[in-house]
């Protein structure tokens, strides 16, 4: 970890938290399983800090099947019994049937589009919106864009994906550059998006 370097302040100086700042938020993705394994983490996130989902990220991976979503799509009665018994993940029972049916709405999208990145990201013209905020009190919570695509996601049968869900996952997934002008990820990820 580089102290020298400027980061957004929302990452603090949990080596988890910078590692994710600094490799992860904002890099624009266009690999279907990391979109659903953010479409699902986003969604266990819900009313929980993203510190708590980071630590237990192992743990969704070992029990979501790699978030591979046509495994996810198939779990049944017994293997949901499995994930509200362990503490590996967020036991929420409404979060992971949520998870479940995400995973089978994920299929129906990536039939219609192709893959589910073809989809998600033709709401941004396949390109990232590039902001550049001064302040972490400018950040927006959510967006118009985020409303429409949360709107547009409902209908296709997900949940958990409110417009607030569905902003932190752009974010995430770099749809938008939302690092702070000052950190040094900002300009990295802006040229990101000229190549």
């Amino acid at each position: 970890m580089t102290s020298e370097k400027e980061r957004c302040g929302w990452c603090g100086t949990d080596e988890l938290y910078v590692a994710y700042h600094d490799e992860e938020w904002g890099v624009p993705v266009w690999d279907d399983r990391t979109l659903f394994e953010f479409l699902i983490l986003e969604g266990a996130q819900a009313g929980l800090s993203w510190s708590t989902i980071l630590n237990k990220r192992e743990g969704y991976r070992r029990l979501y099947d790699g978030f591979d979503p046509q495994i996810v799509a198939g779990y049944g009665d017994g293997k949901r019994a499995e994930l509200l018994s362990d503490p590996a993940i967020v036991r929420n029972r409404a979060k992971v049937a949520a998870s479940i049916g995400n995973a089978r709405a994920f299929l129906a999208v990536q039939a219609e589009f192709g893959s589910f990145a073809d989809y998600i990201w033709r709401f941004t013209d396949g390109r990232p919106i590039q902001n550049a905020w001064k302040t972490l009190a400018e950040l927006p919570a959510k967006t118009t864009l985020a409303e429409t695509i949360s709107k547009d996601l409902k209908k296709r049968g997900f949940t958990f994906v409110g417009p607030t869900i569905v902003y932190a996952h752009m974010q995430a997934t770099g749809m938008v550059n939302d690092h702070l002008v000052s950190c040094f990820r900002h300009p990295e990820l802006a040229a990101l998006a000229e190549l």
